[in-house]
């Protein structure tokens, strides 16, 4: 049937779709309008070829939903298809029905303890057997599987303990006469043999089981939370201006590259692009997590989702879709949160044997109860391997690591932070270094010129000569030379036989002389004036840095510029040495240059004049020196160095190249997201631990309880639907801790 969009929770229109939230559990995307639900549910149909993966094993994919072969787990989307809340709906309406029939079937199998008359065993399999059967049939289903594909897990203790206690009860009443008389517990009064029956105890673990499962699958819903609300912040119309100066509002899906698009005061940045009229203050809040508005006028970049909050604006259109920054962040996040970090091999290894060490306990247990324990032995063997089984599901132990890396990375990207994989999560804990690029990382990445030094030429000819050379040239620097011309109103000429050395000079020929601009090594051939090496020293010694310039082979005149330290650069050097951290500082600034920088803003060790592709050797020398190393760039010869490093952190205000190249990108450049990010890596990394203890530490103790260690002593004994409850909450306990990483102070 088809639905009005109107009916859904709400909705967003999203790189060429409109996603319809049905609930605030789960999310749902459809390329139709209007939207078309299969009839008595409220989902799509999954898209042809839509691939799903175990959260706990992103190595099984598959297309289409279903159930993990190794752990049970359902599976989840993978980019481009739907979440399906399908299993949380079925167990939810499993386990209504099943707690209404738990409930009576508890009472009546008590009535003969609290003296409120004789035992009523077929009433007791007639409420019992649809709860096993239909409310377990999800339970039974994952253990054949797990028997199937010999990948022994949760399930497969839950489908023997429970399929143990229900069998034998069943027998107990149709033919209570096969048992032997160990198995009774006394005679009725007609009597005929009375076996006592557990049909309570596989009813109530099963909907025990349900109860945890149900919680659990609502806990980890909230932890793809980040993903929905950076979703919800896309608006999905925008207001196109015509070539004509007619404005109409349009869908977001029908934006193109160039389109001139209105932003008015209090509504959302639609795309990507930059403003070509207009001033305001923009909240970017959404991707630094910095609460104070932005001022935005001519010329500056904007990006999608952000607000604009006072005046006017009108932006160019320069990325949309799925090239947006938005939609860049969305697509890193869901990827990283299917990674595993390296902590969860141990894990899986432990999981690996548990389940068959556990239903080794279990058959000992039962010949221990067997052989030594009081009248019924038989009975009591039963019941406590039943309980051996059932309180030692691993599912908390596989939970403990994935769950909590799933929450910090979509805290990470509510900050501004994103993780490419769990590992990166996991590493950046450990670091003890912190290696950190100038331009770009801890300056503006914006140099200006501020002083030009002459011998024996006139200052605009030169300023003309050298700013054409280096219009060929993308370096900073080299910008910063033209714009300085271009400031002045000076035109520049053409350029010839062009010539570069990275990270040292440039050299060409503009209207028959010969220019060559670079560092004080790159020019020494052609003999520097002890004048200008003077000069040159004094504008260093200010922070700034100095090239020459030599036309036809003589070194005539210094440059020097400056680019602007970033206004959080200090504040997050201070967070950054207040974690332990020690910072090292490599720019291809000559030594004394990079040192009064470094000074100025108390860097631990500053080394200048550093060729960009000798960076990653300095890595590679710390890190043989037994440091963990975090290195942090812009640029694309910074990408070798961010590869090198332990962890690699790309500044998101600079290319493509050092974002693919590095394991963490802050989106918007701001040094305090270092600091931010390995707070969140410790305090993951705590959880993790915390997570694993508790779970390793519940089955240590209760597999020997469940076993009944303590009845020669104390008398007590571990009932299986204690068990079962015990259980399910070791689980939800950890998805709960792993929850509070959403409210950890970054």
């Amino acid at each position: 049937m088809t639905v009005d969009p109107a009916s859904a929770a709400g909705h967003v229109g999203f790189q060429g779709k409109t996603y319809y939230f049905c609930s605030k559990h789960c999310l749902h995307a459809f390329s139709a309008d209007p939207p078309k639900f299969l009839a008595g549910k409220a989902k799509p149909e999954a898209p042809a070829g839509a691939q799903y993966t175990c959260p706990m094993h992103p190595e099984v994919v598959q297309v289409g939903p279903g159930s993990c072969p190794k752990c049970g787990m359902a599976l989840v989307p993978m980019e481009g298809a739907e979440e399906d809340d399908s299993e949380l709906r079925d167990l939810t309406r499993r386990l209504w029905v099943s707690a209404a029939l738990s409930a009576p079937l508890v009472l009546i199998a008590m009535a003969p303890m609290l003296g409120w008359g004789s035992s009523h065993q077929l009433l007791e399999l007639a409420l019992a057997t649809p709860v096993v059967l239909w409310g377990g049939w999800p339970f039974f289903r994952k253990f054949w599987l797990s028997v199937t594909n010999r990948s022994p897990n949760m399930y497969t203790l839950i489908g023997l303990g429970v399929a143990l206690a229900y069998g034998y009860s069943v027998v107990a009443v149709l033919a209570p006469g096969i048992f032997p008389h160990e198995f009774r517990m006394h005679e009725s009064g007609e009597g005929g043999a009375y076996v006592a029956a557990y049909f309570e105890a596989a009813a109530v673990i099963v909907t025990l089981v349900m109860v945890g499962e149900v919680m659990q699958l609502r806990a980890m819903g909230q932890t793809s939370q980040a993903i929905r609300q950076l979703l919800s912040l896309a608006p999905n119309t925008a207001l196109r201006i015509a070539a004509d100066g007619s404005e109409k509002e349009v869908s977001l899906n029908d934006v193109q590259v160039g389109d001139r698009l209105r932003v008015r005061p209090g509504e959302k940045v639609p795309v990507d692009g930059a403003v070509v009229e207009g001033t305001s203050n923009v909240d970017e809040s959404m991707i630094t997590g910095e609460p104070v508005p932005v001022p935005k006028k001519p010329g500056e970049r904007v990006t999608a989702a952000t607000i604009n909050a006072t005046g006017s604006l009108v932006i160019r259109a320069d990325r949309v879709g799925a090239d947006t920054l938005l939609a860049r962040i969305v697509h890193m996040v869901a990827q990283a949160q299917r990674t595993r970090a390296p902590v969860q091999r141990l894990a899986d290894l432990v999981a690996t044997y548990f389940v068959q060490t556990v239903i080794g306990i279990a058959i000992l247990t039962a010949i221990a109860w067997g052989l030594w324990g009081p009248e019924p032995r038989l009975v009591y063997a039963l019941v406590n391997a039943v309980a051996v089984l059932i309180i030692a599901c691993p599912c908390a132990v596989g939970l403990a690591t994935p769950i909590s890396i799933t929450v910090a990375m979509g805290q990470g990207a509510i900050n501004g932070i994103l993780f490419r994989n769990a590992e990166a999560v996991e590493k950046l804990r450990d670091v003890d270094t912190l290696v950190l690029d100038k331009t770009g990382t801890l300056t503006l990445g914006r140099p200006t010129v501020t002083d030009v030094v002459v011998d024996s030429v006139e200052e605009q000819e030169l300023l003309r000569l050298v700013a054409s050379l280096e219009r060929a040239s993308e370096h900073p620097l080299a910008q910063a030379v033209v714009g300085a011309a271009e400031a002045r109103g000076i035109r520049l000429s053409p350029v010839s036989d062009f010539f570069t050395a990275t990270g040292q000079g440039a050299v060409g020929s503009v209207g028959g002389k010969q220019v060559a601009v670079g560092s004080s090594g790159f020019m020494q051939a052609s003999g520097i004036p002890q004048s200008l090496l003077s000069r040159a020293d004094a504008l260093r010694a200010q922070g700034k840095t100095v090239i020459f310039a030599a036309l036809d082979g003589r070194v005539a005149a210094v440059i020097a510029v400056a680019d602007p330290i970033k206004d959080t650069t200090p504040e997050a050097v201070a967070a950054l040495k207040a974690l332990g951290v020690r910072l090292v500082m490599l720019s291809g600034d000559a030594q004394e240059t990079a040192a009064a920088v470094g000074a100025q803003l108390g860097i631990d060790e500053v080394k200048g004049g550093v060729l960009p592709e000798h960076k990653a050797k300095h890595v590679r020398a710390l890190q043989a020196e037994g440091h963990a190393v975090a290195m942090a760039g812009d640029g694309i010869n910074d990408a070798p160095a961010l590869a090198q490093a332990n962890v690699g952190i790309a500044m998101g205000t600079g290319t493509d190249i050092a974002m693919e190249s590095a394991a963490v990108t802050l989106v918007k450049g701001d040094l305090r997201g270092i600091a931010k990010a390995m707070r969140l890596s410790r305090a993951t990394m705590r959880n993790v631990k915390q997570n694993l203890f508790f779970a390793f530490l519940y089955n240590a103790l209760g597999v020997p309880v469940a076993a009944g260690v303590l009845y020669p002593f104390f008398g007590i004994l571990l009932s299986p639907i204690f068990a079962g409850a015990a259980m399910a909450m070791s689980s939800v306990s950890v998805v709960t801790n792993a929850l509070r990483l959403r409210r950890v102070k970054l």
